[in-house]
């Protein structure tokens, strides 16, 4: 340390405002209170400093084992036993490995600490295994009432309050690998009042989601296969939710079912549909997502999967034209097959508007939905003739990344750059990063391309970039 004029040192010597704030920036609690060392003065500084607890079990995360778990749940109890004397604590991470019963009194601690002791403003509370959805922490009755919580993560414990839900200062809620019976959603819900986000992941019970807040605006919702419940289909109504993303495994009786979302903004459609009978149900899968484009035809940013770009080309074949859009921000994550090009292709038709052009291809490949569909001929002759020819005049920004595979894979691509060059007349930069070398036909090809459209290439680290400085 420097030394002061007159004895001591400067770093003492500064304000107690300035010396919390110094302290505030270190990167974890534990080197705040380990400075506390370094001058008598400090000794109980530590404790005003806004300190953020976090405990994952990665450690711990070995074959299972009974004192592993209770090895980590000791650790957490320990320090949790030091920072009950600090002033503030805002946020509580907790991450055990799995719920059993010998935990069960230590979870309850952890609860108690964070909502009684501590009052932090931001509680995690997330188990990374589990035996099943039916056995799970159930979370104490008097935790549904806090007025000082912002943000909560609940991961594998029972919501099951038996009075109302008092969560006043709420903003952020997610709630994963959860199954809630009827009306816990419709209690929690109003009992967030300033609630602006709330996800829920893999959680069972819920048959309609009404979500009447102006305030709730983003909502996160992923759905799977489970065998608890037969028939999960989700209705959401959320008039006012302007960002949305839905993800997860469909199925005949697990699917979503959107009726309200006007106010969309932002939509993310990355799920994966799968009926009993193939076969027999591509016709049912092509209106499924008919449906849910019709409900996202007015964002400005939309996002789709690799199933999505499927359907889109066998609608295509069949000759539905994509609605005229007002999106301007376009992602499209497609698997690196030919089947994709036509339901690119007719989504550009319908987006003239379009400013900003994604394009992901590092997804696992399809299911080759339109090869079930049609004989190999005609797919031939409508890849080989399909003429792309969309204006784009305000298309500003294009980007292309993770190509890999085999150059001959990457038929369906020439065709698309090219038109992209050509007639994005407002195009200020451009990306096309892939893994081929200098020598692959592939990249000479997409060279050769964008020379003769006055795009220059540049490379960095490991992938290959093309595209406008």
């Amino acid at each position: 340390m420097m030394a002061a004029a007159g004895g001591g040192d400067r770093l003492t010597d500064l304000p107690e405002e300035i010396l919390l704030h110094i302290l505030s920036m270190l990167p974890n609690s534990r080197q705040v209170v380990q400075m506390s060392v370094l001058s008598s003065q400090w000794r109980f500084l530590w404790k005003s400093v806004q300190a953020s607890l976090y405990y994952n079990s990665e450690v711990y995360r070995k074959p299972y084992k009974k004192e592993y778990i209770l090895d980590y749940a000791a650790s957490v109890n320990r320090e949790l036993h030091h920072w009950r004397f600090c002033d503030k604590i805002k946020s509580f991470r907790v991450f055990p490995n799995s719920y059993e019963d010998f935990i069960a009194h230590d979870v309850d601690l952890w609860v108690h600490f964070a909502f009684i002791i501590g009052k932090v403003e931001e509680f995690t509370l997330k188990f990374c295994y589990f035996k099943s959805l039916g056995f799970a922490y159930n979370f104490p009755e008097y935790a549904y009432t806090n007025t000082v919580l912002r943000n909560l993560v609940l991961g594998y414990c029972w919501l099951r309050p038996s009075g109302n839900v008092k969560w006043s200062n709420l903003v952020s809620l997610s709630i994963g690998d959860a199954v809630m019976t009827e009306g816990v959603m419709e209690k929690v819900l109003s009992g967030c009042p300033n609630l602006e986000c709330l996800e829920l992941d893999k959680v069972v019970g819920i048959r309609c989601l009404d979500i009447t807040s102006a305030k709730l605006t983003k909502l996160i919702v992923t759905i799977y296969e489970t065998d608890y419940d037969e028939d999960h289909c989700l209705e959401i109504h959320a008039p006012y939710i302007r960002h949305l993303e839905l993800l997860g495994l469909c199925y005949d009786k697990i699917h979503f079912q959107l009726r309200n979302v006007a106010s969309l903004v932002t939509a993310l459609l990355s799920v994966e549909v799968y009926f009993a009978d193939l076969e027999e149900n591509l016709e049912k899968e092509c209106k499924y997502l008919q449906e849910l484009l019709h409900h996202v035809a007015n964002v400005k940013n939309l996002e789709l999967g690799p199933w999505c770009i499927e359907c889109l080309s066998m609608l295509e074949f069949k000759g539905w034209p994509v609605p005229p859009s007002s999106w301007k921000f376009l992602k499209l994550n497609a698997a690196l097959e030919p089947y994709d090009y036509p339901g690119v292709c007719s989504f550009l038709l319908s987006s003239s508007g379009l400013e900003t052009l994604v394009i992901d291809w590092c997804h696992p490949k399809p299911r080759k939905l339109l090869s079930m569909y049609s004989n190999g001929d005609e797919r031939r002759r409508r890849f080989e003739t399909n003429s792309f020819n969309c204006s784009l005049p305000h298309l500003m920004f294009f980007k292309f990344i993770n190509f890999r595979g085999k150059p001959s894979e990457k038929k369906f691509v020439h065709p698309l750059i090219k038109c992209l060059c050509k007639n994005a007349t407002a195009l200020k930069k451009s990306v096309i990063a892939c893994n081929f070398r200098r020598s692959d036909v592939f990249w000479n090809f997409v060279v050769r391309s964008l020379q003769m459209c006055n795009v220059p290439y540049y490379s960095e680290q490991r992938h290959w970039f093309l595209g406008t400085l």
